[in-house]
């Protein structure tokens, strides 16, 4: 079982996703425990105060390193320590396995201007982003990336092909697109090859479709993906 720790100052945020779709259906089939920490929980003052001004001056309050050092001193981790900050490299499908086979994981979610910057160097083990973007908080960021590792535990989905047809799942490749009922829809229609029956012929619809999409809209996956099987770039790119 997967243990997920998320250290928060709002970690009633937390209780309607982990009770939803994936995250709980993980849960429930004894995949993944979660537990969700008050930071102000290990705030030393009677208005539980974690943040400060920042020295040197400037706007904004700064999240202290010392409730950060002690929750994670009480969960006792021996996996990732994770600090999501806008600093941080970029999250990526490689990271979400590595996660999931942990014995544990634990997400540290900034909030107002910064987190002293002691807790990115001497206590989480990485920090990662989740693009060039600001969110409010770091809250949003480690649900993206707990729902992204949880997906992949066994018991989360019903159907193991569903994740393995998901962009980036096996490769650096978009998913190719995806089309139900009806056949025709105000007057547009499916790709003939979807209702051959012809399933070779199908896959490779898909897997020619991923390629095309990946180059168009994410050059820089096609031309860092590592080719399989002999495979070249089409036009050389």
């Amino acid at each position: 079982m997967l243990r997920i720790n998320i250290v928060t100052i709002f970690p009633n945020f937390f209780d309607g996703p982990l009770a939803l779709s994936i995250p709980k259906r993980a849960k429930d089939a004894g995949a993944v425990d979660y537990r969700v920490v008050d930071l102000r929980d290990f705030a030393h003052d009677p208005h539980r105060t974690v943040d400060d001004v920042p020295y040197g001056g400037g706007s904004g309050m700064v999240l202290k390193p010392e409730p950060f050092f002690e929750a994670v001193d009480t969960l006792r981790p021996s996996g990732p320590v994770v600090l999501l900050s806008p600093r941080g490299r970029v999250f990526r499908h490689q990271d979400a396995v590595r996660y999931s086979v942990a014995s544990d994981l634990t997400l540290l979610c900034g909030h107002y201007k910064d987190v002293d910057q002691r807790v990115a160097d001497h206590l989480a083990t990485e920090e990662i982003s989740l693009g060039d973007f600001v969110l409010s908080g770091g809250e949003i960021a480690a649900l993206s990336v707990l729902d992204a590792v949880v997906r992949l535990l066994p018991g989360a989905l019903g159907d193991h092909d569903s994740a393995a047809s998901d962009s980036f799942y096996e490769e650096e490749l978009l998913s190719a697109p995806s089309y139900t009922r009806p056949a025709e829809y105000r007057g547009h229609g499916i790709p003939e090859v979807l209702r051959s029956g012809d399933h070779a012929r199908i896959e490779r619809w898909r897997r020619t479709e991923a390629e095309r999409i990946t180059r168009e809209r994410r050059p820089e996956l096609w031309r860092g993906r590592s080719f399989k099987f002999g495979d070249e770039p089409e036009g050389g790119g």
